[in-house]
């Protein structure tokens, strides 16, 4: 529509077929939005603009639509990685699962920020005390809460690795524990860590390594939340920028960003470890 701006849009799902229709869109007021999510009372949509380094908070309609954003928070901070860092990118938002906060890691700051969430207002208020500073260089990117432990899980896209991040609900603070590498033990080529993602069992952690294609399995200490590397497996395929679990538990599904698939795993639901199925559907870039 002319702005400086991105755009956030809302699609009515058919319960028959799944098909989409697209209600409406609303501007993210910020460049290159990259990351949506929704509070857990389904009221409000969180977006964050890479491109700026904002967050915006989004009214959702009684009809599922979307109102214009109601709150826009703009990030500070820089990084040492001039090429990456040279000013704030909002690269994720998501509520905690009290939702009463939520959580934006940020690739150029090297720093997660914590925000009180006011769903009456429908506004972002900084916690500043809150936030985690991250190591200089990591390049936060995808978050993952813990389903039961007060523990938050970080990729960070810069030096591949998993931060684990004690979370305080009362308080909306953050405290850093430890940061373990995604990847096997000696490689060294070029890699970006992108996806987090946490079984609902709270036993394994997944994220996924863009370079050497592949995503990575840790189990998570069931008292401590210390992660360890369980196994690294092939996205057979290119750029496993994002990926899922089903609901079931079961499966894991891949999408090779530059190798237009998303691939299939069987998930052993007792420890976690995954087995190629050799499913895998063509479409292309899925993200």
């Amino acid at each position: 529509d002319g702005k400086a701006s991105g755009a956030v849009s809302a699609f009515a799902i058919a319960n028959d077929t799944g098909a989409l229709t697209r209600r409406n869109e609303q501007p993210s007021e910020g460049g290159a939005p990259c990351f949506v999510s929704v509070d857990r009372s389904g009221r409000v949509v969180l977006v964050a603009n890479y491109a700026g380094g904002s967050v915006a908070a989004l009214p959702i309609e009684a009809d599922g639509s979307l109102a214009a954003p109601t709150h826009v928070a703009h990030h500070t901070g820089s990084g040492p990685n001039a090429e990456r860092q040279e000013a704030p990118h909002a690269h994720c938002i998501v509520p905690d699962p009290s939702n009463r906060f939520a959580l934006s890691a940020d690739l150029g700051a090297d720093r997660v920020f914590v925000y009180r969430l006011d769903l009456e207002s429908k506004s972002l208020r900084r916690v500043e005390s809150g936030d985690a500073v991250m190591r200089a260089g990591a390049g936060p990117r995808h978050i993952a809460f813990h389903p039961t432990l007060p523990f938050v899980f970080v990729t960070n896209e810069l030096d591949s690795t998993v931060a684990t991040l004690r979370f305080d609900a009362e308080r909306g603070a953050l405290s850093p524990l430890d940061t373990r590498s995604t990847l096997p033990a000696g490689w060294k080529g070029t890699n970006y860590p992108a996806d987090i993602h946490i079984a609902s069992t709270g036993r394994t952690l997944y994220a996924s390594n863009r370079g050497h294609n592949s995503i990575a399995v840790f189990s998570v200490a069931a008292a401590t939340g210390a992660l360890t590397l369980d196994q690294v497996v092939s996205t057979d395929g290119d750029w496993p920028r994002n990926f899922g679990l089903d609901p079931s538990g079961r499966w894991l599904l891949v999408a090779n960003q530059k190798s237009d698939s998303v691939v299939v795993f069987a998930r052993d639901q007792k420890t976690g470890r995954l087995t190629p199925t050799r499913e895998r559907i063509a479409l292309p870039s899925p993200v």
